[in-house]
């Protein structure tokens, strides 16, 4: 088996170079986040508020992501900006990881190049400016690739142990590291160094370390009714009509977005090129297969997933930790023009994530662009929850309750200096998310409620709950773009929740059919 070391002299110059962009893209990032005017995404105000409260895992995602902002806020203080910090250099992590591990199974361009595209890929440049359960999956998931080709050339406790620590980081960060288990099988069956390596007593001491750092959410999860588990398969939505062709196209669609348009489609044929250079020789060595087989299943089953019901953009994205590799080898080999293509590509990807950091940075400039739209989630929130708390002391009302988890999350994040409490509106059989698995309103509630309502086709669901019940308000927040944040506010008093069973749901279902 052929292995790649690093010149210590020619190729030096490439390297000191990749790690001067690589230095110069994180203090960019990180610039942008200490810029960013707007306010945090609601699914990341849910992960700062897990990190207020440590566990072994949580409703929705496994613990990772609050661990990582609990060591950033508690360092850097509470600023969105510092919850979000990790994010660029996580990203910076796993290109610095792709890149050596192209290197070692191709050579020091090929490697270098590998980490460029990794750091300037469209969705890496997104989520740089976020914190999100992918960026740290990936730093896990392009830490354990790294280990298994090291492990693969040579036995070796530290690789190995390496292994089983990323394995085990990569399942406390998000249970789409199934797919990483996923590879390592297929490894193991296609690729003669992989067998041999975890066929092998690292290979269990591997295994070992990684069943010990999972087994504490596992715990969790069977303390706790496998909830994580549980709304993870929910997510899937397999409960609603199946067969969705028009989903796969836009899922298709959206990896254009997510990888880039020229790599997508490289892809493809950098995988047909890696099946062509198959042998029968049950004893060789396929690098270009072992990658293959930790991206092309998570692709399969996510098309698989979105042609049955519907899937994420980004649902997919741990295909491209694998992916950009073979797309790198592939284009730095053959024709002229395939380098000019990678060129291209890096070039345009990092216009486009420049392009993104202004518009986020200018309210003005993405109102000009005509882009408030994808901008109005993280806009108006301290505004919200400054109309909010005026309408609550003028009904001298001190508690509030929300029917939207978002809403909820956002006045826990903008709102902390709110004097009374906040609860949220249950409105299926049981809790449906963390908001209402944590803070549900009571039954048996006597107290006078504000009820912060955004849903206006609820207000009669909203109204069999309590004993009275009445508008009082409306909210309008300007988002930019002629785009609001509308809320309808009411007083409520004596929450006695009624049963959900087949005959509510029958009544919601005629109330609907009876709407205009």
């Amino acid at each position: 088996m052929e292995t790649h070391h690093i010149s210590p002299g020619s190729d030096q110059p490439l390297i000191r170079l990749t790690a001067a962009i690589l230095a110069g893209l994180l203090v960019l990032r990180v610039f942008a986040l200490l810029a960013d005017p707007n306010s945090l995404y609601a699914d990341e105000t849910q992960y700062w508020l897990w990190s207020r409260s440590l566990d072994w895992g949580y409703f929705s995602k496994p613990p990772m992501i609050a661990w990582i902002i609990a060591s950033t806020t508690a360092i850097f203080g509470n600023a969105d900006w510092a919850v979000r910090l990790a994010a660029p250099f996580l990203h910076s992590i796993t290109a610095v990881m792709l890149g050596l591990t192209a290197a070692r199974l191709f050579d020091v361009r090929v490697g270098a190049f590998t980490a460029l595209g990794w750091a300037m890929m469209p969705a890496v440049w997104l989520s740089s400016t976020i914190i999100s359960t992918d960026a740290v999956l990936m730093a896990g998931f392009s830490t354990a690739l790294y280990a298994l080709v090291r492990l693969r050339e040579a036995p070796d406790w530290r690789f190995a142990l390496l292994l089983g620590a990323a394995t085990g980081y990569a399942f406390l960060s998000k249970y789409a590291a199934i797919y990483l288990l996923i590879g390592l099988g297929i490894s193991l069956v296609i690729d003669a160094p992989s067998r041999r390596a975890l066929l092998s007593v690292q290979g269990a001491a591997a295994l070992a370390l990684f069943a010990l750092i999972i087994s504490g959410n596992v715990i969790w999860n069977a303390q706790h009714e496998f909830a994580t588990v549980s709304h993870t398969a929910a997510n899937a939505n397999w409960g609603g009509s199946l067969f969705h062709p028009e989903e796969l196209l836009d899922f298709l669609s959206g990896q254009l977005g997510v990888f880039g348009p020229v790599f997508f489609i490289v892809l493809i044929a950098a995988v047909i090129t890696a099946f062509r250079d198959v042998s029968l020789d049950w004893n060789a060595a396929r690098p270009r297969l072992m990658l293959v087989g930790f991206c092309v299943p998570v692709l399969l089953i996510v098309c698989a997933q979105a042609f049955i019901s519907r899937a994420h953009a980004n649902w997919a994205a741990s295909a491209y930790v694998s992916g950009v590799i073979l797309v790198t080898a592939f284009l730095l080999t053959g024709p002229k023009w395939r380098r000019w293509a990678l060129y291209g590509s890096l070039g345009l990807h990092t216009i486009a994530g420049l392009a993104l950091m202004a518009f986020a940075a200018s309210t003005p400039l993405s109102d000009a662009a005509g882009l408030a739209n994808a901008f109005k989630r993280v806009r108006g929130w301290p505004e919200t929850v400054q109309a909010v708390e005026v309408i609550a002391r003028e009904q001298d009302v001190a508690t509030l309750v929300f029917d939207n988890r978002n809403d909820f999350h956002q006045f826990q994040r903008y709102g902390q200096d709110f004097d009374g409490q906040v609860f949220m509106w249950v409105r299926a059989e049981h809790a449906q998310n963390f908001a209402e698995q944590t803070w549900p309103l009571p039954d048996g509630y006597a107290e006078p409620v504000l009820v912060i309502s955004e849903r206006p086709e609820e207000e009669p669901l909203l109204a069999w709950d309590f004993a009275a019940f009445e508008r009082v308000d409306e909210i309008a927040i300007p988002l930019g773009g002629d785009r609001y944040r509308r809320y309808q506010v009411f007083r409520a008093q004596e929450h006695e929740r009624i049963t959900r069973d087949a005959d509510y749901e029958a009544r919601v279902a005629a109330l609907r059919a009876d709407a205009p």
